[in-house]
């Protein structure tokens, strides 16, 4: 499906697509961290050769100029979700293009199949309105709780304590970076280029707390 609008530059969007047939585009965590490996190499004007750079040198590289600034990440077994400001004219289709390209090889060479990957081409909103951008922190951080409760959006969460505990511990997101915690896939995020929303790592948790404390005047049907 087109999109009925272009990327502007200076600008935010909510970037997300699913694998062609709702297929598995995660089949084990190795995607998934190759996923979030390819975003820091493939945000970079320069060319770069991903086999010549070890993997634990992966978030000290030194990278071109990038073309996009990344606020958060979310990767599910079948879809994923990004927000990314554009930096330059162009930005987002480029990497885009990068990220999504590179991903498929992989993922085709490894698990020995043929074909699309990705449903078409990937879907995006427009975070034009303060009030969007800053619940867009929430709702892409809080897609995993489908994982553990699918129902969740819909009737609540029956076990806040394990909800979060399980959003704390899920590796494949940006969540734990903004809690604090110390790794090195933080590098992947440029925070400054988006609205200070929170300002400290017990306001983000309490904000997205109050998401995950399911209310029917929250309920906003943004999944894909």
């Amino acid at each position: 499906m087109e999109r009925k609008f272009e990327f502007a530059k200076d600008e935010s969007y909510h970037i997300y697509n699913r694998g062609n047939d709702k297929r598995n585009i995660f089949l084990k965590d190795d995607d998934k961290e190759r996923f979030i490996r390819l975003m820091f190499l493939c945000n970079s004007i320069k060319g770069i050769v991903v086999r010549d750079i070890p993997i634990g040198e992966t978030y000290g590289f030194k990278r071109d100029e990038t073309f996009v600034d990344i606020g958060a990440y979310c990767l599910m077994l079948n879809h994923f979700h990004l927000l990314v400001y554009e930096k330059k004219e162009g930005g987002i289709s480029l990497f885009m293009q990068k990220l999504c390209t590179a991903y498929s090889l992989y993922f085709n060479k490894k698990h020995s199949r043929t074909g699309k990957l990705f449903e078409g081409v990937f879907k995006a909103e427009h975070a034009d309105k303060d009030e969007y951008l800053e619940y867009l922190f929430a709702y892409i951080h809080l897609n995993p709780i489908k994982l553990i409760e699918p129902k969740w959006r819909e009737k609540g969460v029956s076990d806040m304590v394990k909800a979060k505990q399980f959003l704390k511990n899920y590796r494949y997101s940006s969540y734990p970076d903004y809690m604090g915690e110390n790794r090195v896939e933080t590098a992947i995020l440029n925070k400054s280029a988006f609205p200070e929303y929170f300002e400290s790592h017990k306001e983000f948790e309490d904000y997205v707390d109050d998401w995950l404390n399911y209310q029917k005047d929250h309920k906003r049907d943004l999944c894909i």
